[in-house]
């Protein structure tokens, strides 16, 4: 993890970019954490691991309803598919 103040990122935005590629930019304004600046592939990584988490959550919560199911095959009958 690397740390630049935004008049560093601005003044070496170059090296900041550079940077980002092995490891997370935290641009600090006012010393505190405002932005971070990361890799295309690293925010690749991080979508696909937040996507699978929400898939996670929502598989859990299907399962855990406890609400009366149509089956399948009623579902196709009524929409017309079988």
């Amino acid at each position: 993890m690397s740390t630049m103040s935004v008049t560093e990122a601005r003044e070496n935005f170059s090296e900041a970019i550079a940077t980002s590629a092995v490891e997370a930019v935290f641009i600090q304004k006012h010393g505190e954490n405002a932005a971070v600046l990361i890799s295309p592939e690293r925010y690749e990584q991080l979508m696909d691991a937040l996507e699978e988490i929400e898939d996670v959550i929502a598989l859990t919560a299907a399962l855990e309803d406890t609400s009366p199911n149509i089956p399948w095959d009623e579902v196709k009958l009524q929409l017309g598919l079988k």
